[in-house]
């Protein structure tokens, strides 16, 4: 017979979301690397040994918590396939993705330490990259066929990865250039809109006209 005490699958289901909403909540907070076990079951007021009925150490919720972020970022870039992409289908979907960012954004603040000691999430984030690439790519191609912008092969692998590049770093690059851990509209506005700058120069003059339009609520933020 089983050590482990007989548990109702709707009420372990519920323990488990607890424990990892208050992981993330705590690791958004002060950084994984600063949070333990201990702390997670002493925040929750669970005893350790409860904790690990549900997860078999911190790296476990660290996976559970990067699977939901994994299936947010898919959501978010997911583009239309009906018809061509516009620039208010760029901006919806960076702020889709920078809002999945930001509510996992413990993952950006330790990225380097997260993916060098956990090869599952070098694999899974280096995914996430591809993925988002080819998405940046196929929207580009889209605004070229669809006469919003001009630019050559070339020009559209660049940008793309130029896209990846600030928005991958942008919230480490936010807080050590002097801005705020806390959320604040600019945290997101403002990366949002270096982004679609990096689009800008491509593009025909009335969508350029059209983007800076657009771009005012950013730039007064």
């Amino acid at each position: 017979m089983s050590g482990r005490p007989a548990r109702s699958g709707a009420a372990a289901g519920k323990t488990r979301d607890r424990i990892l909403d208050v992981s993330l909540a705590m690791f958004n907070e002060r950084g994984e690397p600063n949070v333990t076990t201990n702390h997670i079951a002493d925040e929750l007021e669970i005893s350790p040994g409860n904790l690990y009925y549900h997860f078999r150490n911190k790296d476990d919720i660290v996976e559970h918590l990067f699977a939901r972020f994994e299936a947010g970022m898919d959501a978010a870039l997911v583009t239309p396939d009906d018809r061509l992409p516009t620039l208010e289908d760029i901006w919806l979907q960076l702020h889709l993705v920078f809002e999945a960012m930001w509510q996992y954004r413990f993952i950006y603040r330790d990225l380097v330490d997260l993916t060098s000691r956990n090869r599952k999430l070098r694999m899974h984030f280096a995914r996430i990259l591809k993925r988002a690439g080819e998405s940046a790519t196929s929207v580009l191609q889209g605004l070229v066929r669809a006469e919003v912008m001009r630019a050559t092969r070339p020009e559209i692998d660049a940008t793309a990865q130029n896209i990846l590049l600030v928005t991958t770093f942008w919230m480490n690059y936010n807080v050590v250039r002097g801005g705020t851990t806390e959320k604040t509209a600019q945290d997101l506005t403002h990366g949002i809109f270096q982004v679609m700058m990096l689009i800008a120069p491509f593009l025909r003059d009335a969508e350029r006209v059209h983007l800076h339009t657009l771009a005012q609520a950013y730039v007064r933020a």
